[in-house]
C-alpha cells in the first residue's frame, strides 16, 4: 500500500494467446533512488492461479523508479506443450515456445501514488499499461 512517503506496485500477467491469466511465472521487483542510483533488488513473488502477485514487497521511500523482471520462459514453454498436446495436427514444439524468454518493465513512480502494471504476454510479443 502507498503511503504519503512511499508509492507501491502491484501486477497481473494474462496469456492473450489463451485469453487466461498466466499462473506461476516468477516476478522480481528492484527499486532505485534516481535516474544514475544503483538497482536494489527488493524480492519477488510468483502469479497465483489468477495471474496476479498479491505479495510483492514494499518500495523504499525515495523510489523514483521500479523495475519488474517477468521469468516467462517457463510459463509459456508449458503453454506451448498443453498447446500442441490438445491439438493432434499441432506442429511440433517449437524451440522454448518463448521468442522473449524474460520481460524486464522499468517505469518512474511519485510517492503516495499506486502503480497497477499489467503485462499482456503471448509467445511472440507484450504489452504493458499502468492499470488501476
Amino acid at each position: 500500500m502507498s503511503t504519503s512517503t512511499t508509492a507501491s506496485v502491484s501486477t497481473h500477467i494474462l496469456d492473450t494467446s489463451v485469453g487466461r491469466p498466466a499462473g506461476g511465472v516468477a516476478v522480481q521487483l528492484s527499486a532505485r533512488t534516481g535516474r544514475t542510483a544503483h538497482w536494489q533488488a527488493l524480492g519477488g513473488s510468483a502469479t497465483d492461479a489468477d495471474g496476479r502477485c498479491k505479495d510483492l514487497p514494499a518500495l523504499p521511500e525515495g523510489t523514483t523508479h521500479v523495475r519488474l523482471d517477468f521469468a516467462v520462459e517457463p510459463y509459456l514453454e508449458e503453454s506451448a506443450k498443453k498447446q500442441a498436446d490438445a491439438q493432434q495436427d499441432a506442429p511440433a514444439n517449437r524451440d522454448s515456445g518463448a521468442f522473449f524468454p524474460e520481460v524486464a518493465i522499468t517505469f518512474a513512480v511519485e510517492a503516495g501514488e499506486h502503480y497497477h502494471v499489467p503485462l499482456l504476454l503471448n509467445p511472440f510479443g507484450y504489452s504493458v499499461y499502468r492499470g488501476s
